[in-house]
């Protein structure tokens, strides 16, 4: 179920929000009426940013394994041609 509250309920009733977000639902906290933040358990959240976190772990040994270095230009018009060829 969407959790929706105000961000004093961050306060106020912290350990709402605790037990809520350990379930593993995120809470969506607003100001004046507007959405502001999500608040997520450190699980829920790892979860998230996993996938990315491993793609970074293996751009990172890529690049220790070697000295060579593309520019901007050289990465994006590889990437262009090759997309442009498939077409």
């Amino acid at each position: 179920m969407v959790q929706i509250r105000p961000v004093s309920d961050l306060r106020n009733k912290f350990t709402d929000i605790e037990r809520i977000v350990q379930t593993g639902d995120p809470v969506y906290l607003t100001k004046n009426g507007y959405g502001t933040m999500v608040v997520l358990s450190i699980d829920a959240y790892s979860r998230l940013t996993e996938p990315e976190e491993y793609i970074m772990d293996v751009a990172d040994s890529a690049a220790a394994s070697t000295d060579k270095r593309l520019s901007r230009d050289e990465v994006f018009g590889s990437l262009r041609r090759k997309i442009n060829a498939e077409k």
